[in-house]
């Protein structure tokens, strides 16, 4: 590994809280948010998880500057903490560590709680350590129950609200696995379109075999209507799916062909000439870079 850098000391330090100066100014009202109190809340309960990350100390001074965990630091010094554990940067780089952190996927937070719980944590310490009602935590854990594999595969990497599944486990597994891939592929895993899709789910596919007798705003006429379209959409979806890879491909093979045949000046010239809306269209095709174009 020699050759590469490390941005701070693998090892962390405590650190008088007196010493960390703030590197930027705190904003109006953020100990009244509900992010500092659910940070106030887990530090209370548990300590604090996830260290400060603050420059080596000044010389002169002793002190250090915070570069990330400005919130944290408020938290703590509103809880008495003297000390505070911190992982020291070997620069002053003030961009946040925590700019770029993957956040964790619903799927992983249920995960997380549910080994907490397996581990002896009782739910409502949990609840306290979030700041959040213990209702919300017994959604969390209970996530998953419903849901068959397959559509547990699909959203595991994704972020969505608890309330989704509500509408998702209604279906049989093969409809939850069409409706995740359909919210998937829009980029929209919202409960409103979770409750569309049920909303046109055909009664064989639900798992009581009902539809709802009565949704409000929308009358029984318009809940066939939709049921048809989302019929066709899905069909519609699993020809693209099929044919997708092969269009790429033939996109990839028709660009370089014609890439090369407009670098042969003899070509271009007589195309400039002769077939200009052609020769435009063969440019435009060289200047594709994806099928959304």
């Amino acid at each position: 590994m020699s050759g590469i850098t490390l941005g701070f000391i693998p090892e962390p330090l405590n650190v008088p809280v007196i010493c960390i100066l703030t590197s930027r100014r705190t904003p109006e009202g953020i100990s009244t948010s509900r992010k500092f109190k659910q940070i106030k809340s887990s530090i209370e309960e548990i300590g604090l998880i996830e260290p400060l990350t603050v420059t080596p100390a000044n010389q002169q001074s002793g002190q250090h500057v915070l570069l990330d965990g400005h919130i944290r630091l408020i938290a703590l010094r509103d809880l008495g903490f003297v000390e505070a554990s911190c992982l020291v940067a070997t620069d002053d780089e003030a961009f946040t560590y925590n700019n770029r952190i993957n956040r964790l996927s619903t799927i992983q937070e249920h995960l997380m709680l549910r080994r907490a719980i397996e581990r002896g944590v009782p739910p409502d310490r949990l609840a306290r350590a979030f700041s959040v009602d213990i209702s919300h935590i017994q959604k969390k854990i209970n996530l998953l129950n419903g849901i068959c594999p397959e559509a547990t595969e699909l959203l595991k990497d994704r972020q969505f609200s608890p309330e989704l599944v509500r509408a998702i486990r209604k279906m049989k597994p093969t409809r939850q696995v069409e409706c995740i891939e359909l919210m998937a592929s829009a980029n929209n895993l919202t409960v409103a379109y979770a409750e569309a899709l049920l909303v046109a789910t055909p009664a064989a596919l639900l798992v009581d075999g009902k539809k709802p007798t009565k949704l409000t705003g929308v009358t029984q006429e318009q809940m066939a209507k939709m049921e048809r379209e989302m019929t066709n959409l899905q069909g519609q979806y699993r020809l693209v799916e099929q044919t997708y890879g092969q269009d790429v491909l033939n996109l990839v093979l028709a660009k370089g062909y014609l890439a090369k045949l407009l670098e042969n000046e003899s070509v271009a010239t007589f195309l400039r000439q002769r077939q200009p809306d052609l020769l435009a269209e063969f440019e435009l095709i060289v200047q594709t870079v994806s099928l959304d174009q």
